[in-house]
């Protein structure tokens, strides 16, 4: 049955949702990291994330540990990096890895209110070298401590949310990026999870 209250909250957060920005997690092996991302892509209102898995399994998402964001965030799955990243260059998307090398740019020099995907590499290898020189630019987190990285599931949130912080200045949270049946029918077919 559907009440009232479910229904304003779905419309709410479907017309909040952000078509134009999307993870690209490569081979992340533990899926408590996995629920973590997907978590923070719920809360930064990304729509759906891409899993590029190449080397290791693709990953069995708990209930428990993402807190149900699966359930609210599509997925679509990869076993290529060129498959992945045609698929999101024909789509419009730039693509950005998070890989640190002299030439990576700062997260905070970069436009994140574009069409833009965002990859994410595996927990201990990082983003593979042919995910890295296949993105169009290669970004960093700027760190001032002893220790140059992050649990991946942290860099997937600070830069998540650098994107929502960039986004909410433009107003991209205020206009949704549905049309009004689009949303009609995504409400319809978020009432059945």
């Amino acid at each position: 049955m559907r009440s009232e209250r479910r229904v304003a909250k779905l419309t709410q957060v479907l017309r909040q949702r952000q078509p134009d920005l999307t993870v690209v997690m490569e081979n992340i092996h533990d899926p408590h990291n996995v629920s973590a991302m997907l978590r923070s892509s719920d809360a930064a209102g990304v729509l759906q994330v891409q899993l590029l898995y190449t080397t290791e399994q693709f990953p069995r998402i708990g209930k428990k540990s993402s807190a149900s964001a699966g359930k609210w965030v599509e997925r679509r799955k990869f076993q290529a990096v060129d498959e992945c990243y045609s698929t999101l260059r024909k789509e419009g998307f730039k693509i950005y890895a998070t890989h640190l090398t002299e030439q990576s740019v700062s997260l905070y020099d970069i436009d994140l209110t574009g069409k833009v995907a965002i990859v994410f590499g595996n927990e201990h290898r990082g983003v593979s070298e042919g995910a890295a020189n296949a993105a169009d630019v290669n970004v960093r987190i700027p760190m001032v401590g002893m220790i140059q990285s992050l649990n991946v599931s942290v860099a997937c949130a600070i830069t998540l949310f650098e994107a929502v912080r960039q986004r909410l200045r433009q107003g991209h949270y205020d206009r949704p990026k549905f049309s009004e049946r689009v949303l009609e029918t995504m409400v319809e077919e978020w009432l059945k999870k």
